[in-house]
């Protein structure tokens, strides 16, 4: 699957940081982790720190999927307000959510420290009003979110002005918020696992699954075969092929980076993740040289053709709308490019078994705008899961709580 165009920042600036071998020999492993992402990352992580064989294969090489066009802005904010996933799933759940994106984020921190040179930093963010009618909204966001103690501070249009330097409505201000180089944190976790003993195998595809009552087989495309107690697909907005009916539906978000600007000119950009409340919604965020990196423009669009032929006029639009807010910025792309992503019907993500596979084969399927967040949770739930343990997050990350 294509699911990049353009030049990713994050894939200029690091290059082919490692390389891995492909898997030309059979073996076996307690789980098998298809998918050589930031989430298959992750999650081989979490089971191999916690003793179980583990082996991991990709396609590609490693990380040059999605994992290399990622912005990377590491948030509990989900693209679904508290509000709306209350609405939907009731208020404990929608609460549970947000919580535990929270605490993906300390985790985060915590990997970062360990794995060492990634680019993570913690930040404020900023979701301000795009227009006078989103207000009411974000008032109502604003309140559910203190009432049950985020630390969440309201800013009306003057302290925007005054604070943040830019004219908008109003906005909620977060002190849990952090970024990170996702293709760098990807290759250094994946180097520091395979150093410990973990198989990892890039340029290996998998073509057949076979799921059974005792376990997994995979083959690949060169031969080789793996018997994992579990196997894990990780496979980002890829995954979607080994199931008969689809789960989310794929888009395009687009995005350029900057040179390095002046940290003076940068202002408090340079400490705050900027998003805001129309959809598609712009954002924004600084790299750990001082680039402004901006996204969004997000579309329907699936045809990697179509997808290619947009990035420079995305990228000049979106430069446009930041112009707006910030007409002393240099805003001149050095890089721009554009990914797949995948969003579900209520942006929240699915972490386990599907009815069509059995109980053995686990599907991490990490889609939103919280991709990493959801990850850094999936890694424990999923392992609760083989371990037989409960898990509070199994009901409202599987596939059932929305029938599928």
């Amino acid at each position: 699957m294509d699911l990049k165009s353009g030049y990713p920042w994050w894939a200029v600036k690091n290059g082919l940081m490692h390389a891995f071998p492909p898997l030309h020999r059979d073996l076996r492993c307690d789980v098998a982790v298809v998918g050589g992402g930031i989430t298959g990352a992750l999650i081989a992580d979490e089971f191999a720190r916690h003793g179980h064989e583990v082996a991991v294969l990709d396609e590609r090489d490693l990380g040059w999927g999605s994992s290399a066009v990622s912005t990377a802005l590491l948030q509990y904010e989900i693209d679904t307000h508290m509000v709306d996933l209350a609405k939907r799933h009731g208020e404990p759940a929608a609460l549970l959510a947000y919580r535990s994106c929270v605490d993906a984020i300390e985790l985060l921190a915590a990997l970062a420290a360990r794995v060492r040179d990634t680019g993570f930093r913690r930040c404020d963010s900023l979701y301000y009003a795009s227009r006078r009618r989103d207000m009411r909204a974000l008032r109502e966001e604003y309140e559910l979110r203190a009432a049950h103690g985020f630390e969440v501070e309201w800013l009306d249009a003057g302290d925007v002005r005054e604070r943040q330097g830019f004219d908008a409505p109003c906005a909620i201000l977060s002190r849990r918020a952090a970024q990170v180089d996702p293709y760098r944190l990807t290759l250094r976790l994946f180097a520091q696992l395979q150093r410990a003993g973990v198989q990892v195998h890039d340029r290996s595809r998998v073509e057949d699954i076979q799921a059974g009552s005792r376990g997994v087989t995979l083959r690949t495309t060169e031969g080789a075969t793996v018997r994992a107690g579990h196997v894990v697909m990780a496979t980002g907005y890829a995954g979607q092929q080994w199931l008969r009916k689809r789960v989310a539906r794929n888009r395009s978000s687009y995005a350029f980076v900057t040179d390095p600007v002046d940290r003076d000119v940068l202002g408090t950009l340079r400490r705050t993740l900027l998003w805001e409340s129309a959809r598609p919604y712009l954002y924004v965020r600084t790299t750990a040289d001082d680039r402004l990196l901006v996204g969004g423009e997000d579309d329907a669009v699936d045809v990697p053709a179509k997808r290619d032929r947009r990035v420079d006029a995305k990228a000049r639009k979106l430069r446009r709308k930041l112009s707006k807010l910030f007409p002393e910025l240099p805003l001149e792309p050095a890089y721009a490019w554009a990914g797949t992503f995948a969003e579900t019907d209520d942006g929240l993500p699915f972490f386990g078994p599907h009815a069509q596979h059995g109980p053995r084969l686990h599907f991490a399927m990490a889609y939103g705008g919280n991709g990493i967040t959801y990850s850094m949770l999936g890694a424990g739930l999923l392992r609760a899961r083989v371990e037989r343990r409960r898990h509070p997050l199994s009901r409202l990350f599987s596939f059932g709580r929305l029938g599928l």
